[in-house]
């Protein structure tokens, strides 16, 4: 039960759900709301594949060019440290991923779906948690599910983000993308010091 949560809190910190109804609101003004809710299930939907990507074939793809597992989780960290960073210091990921609306052809896949829902460090979680070498296919398929529950938490606050923003404001969203950020930067360096664990065999 304690892996669980743990993953879920994993996968919550890295596609934070709160941070995005900020984009979600910015990037569907104007729009009805049948429309909206178009938007939100389109999204997640893709999110979903992108993710599901990932965990079937991201390690496939890794031995295939020859990276070991170990350098892909230091790596990793070190992005995911980078972008808890953004998060904790930076403007935040409503701030910043709002602004790329302007330059998005479809708003339902971009800012939304990529970068905001499934992140690069959303990716790079995927990957780590589902090891081949550490996790056989039922759990693997626990893991999806549970980030699947992640974005079923997505959908729905995308379907009710008018009433959330208006109640924890644009505040309110930057102090939760924060603290995801500061619980993300500790995951972060704990797959470093793994990742360096594995390599050298320590």
């Amino acid at each position: 039960m304690e892996q669980y949560i743990s993953t879920f809190i994993f996968f919550f910190a890295v596609i934070d759900p709160i941070g995005t109804i900020p984009v979600f609101i910015a990037t569907t003004t104007g729009f009805d709301i049948a429309t909206k809710r178009k938007i939100a299930v389109k999204a997640t939907l893709v999110a979903a594949i992108v993710l599901l990507f990932f965990i079937i074939a991201g390690e496939i793809i890794l031995n295939a060019i020859g990276i070991p597992l170990p350098a892909f989780a230091i790596a990793g960290g070190i992005v995911l440290f980078i972008f808890a960073m953004t998060m904790i210091f930076g403007e935040g990921k409503p701030s910043e991923e709002i602004k790329l609306d302007s330059k998005a052809s479809d708003t339902a896949i971009f800012p939304l779906a990529m970068p905001s829902i499934a992140s690069p460090g959303a990716m790079l979680a995927a990957v780590l948690l589902t090891k081949n070498s550490e996790n056989n296919v039922f759990e693997q398929l626990q893991t999806s599910l549970i980030m699947l529950s992640v974005l079923a938490i997505v959908l729905l606050f995308l379907l009710v983000a008018t009433k959330i923003h208006q109640w924890i404001g644009d505040s309110g969203a930057s102090i939760v993308s924060r603290v995801m950020g500061l619980i993300l930067a500790s995951v972060a360096v704990s797959s470093v010091l793994a990742g360096i664990k594995e390599y050298f065999m320590l």
